[in-house]
């Protein structure tokens, strides 16, 4: 399998077990963060790792954001919620560490941290494992944030669950991506995957 093939075969799932990666496995998957596109070099990304009892005491964080954010949040809601956070293998908190006066753009900064999270993804399948990256209305609770590491002006930009993909976990099927791309001759483009009967 080439490198193209091995990126053209990873996909997102949240179908997870154990193991995830040990320190060392995981050090080197990080790395990856540190290849990514960055406009003015400023490493905009952070990663709090989340993994063994520390899972459950997360857990209950979210669901106090959840509740916090919405007093009549359903309970079977929080309870899918819980359940994730405390039994996905390993979680890594995604921080975005902004510097709003900075000359660099903070969408250029925000950029650069989901550059570097795609990295992370492609690197733990490179390597064997999986995830998926989550978001939800608690990656917006700047408590939440604040209580993982992230006061303002420092946000989440959410969470990657990360494990060994189980046997079951299956790829999606890919659309083919001409729809996607248009040739530009002078005039603005349109494309195929926008027309009103793409479904």
């Amino acid at each position: 399998m080439t490198s193209l093939d091995l990126l053209l075969s990873r996909f997102s799932t949240d179908a997870l077990t154990q193991p995830a990666p040990d320190p060392a496995q995981l050090e080197r998957i990080l790395s990856a963060a540190m290849c990514a596109p960055d406009h003015g070099r400023l490493r905009p990304w952070r990663y709090v790792v989340i993994r063994d009892d520390a899972r459950a005491k997360a857990a209950e964080l979210i669901v106090a954001s959840m509740k916090r954010l919405d007093p009549d949040v359903a309970e079977a809601k929080i309870e899918k919620r819980r359940g994730r956070f405390s039994t996905m293998p390993l979680t890594i908190a995604l921080g975005m560490h902004l510097r709003p006066d900075h000359k660099i753009p903070l969408i250029e900064q925000e950029m650069a941290v989901a550059a570097a999270a795609m990295n992370v993804l492609n690197a733990l399948h490179f390597t064997g494992f999986g995830g998926v990256w989550v978001s939800g209305d608690v990656t917006y609770d700047p408590q939440l944030a604040a209580q993982l590491g992230f006061p303002s002006p420092h946000r989440l930009a959410g969470f990657l669950f990360v494990g060994t993909p189980s046997p079951d976990a299956k790829s999606p099927r890919r659309r083919p991506v001409d729809g996607y791309v248009a040739q530009w001759d002078g005039v603005p483009v349109h494309f195929a995957a926008d027309e009103k009967s793409a479904d």
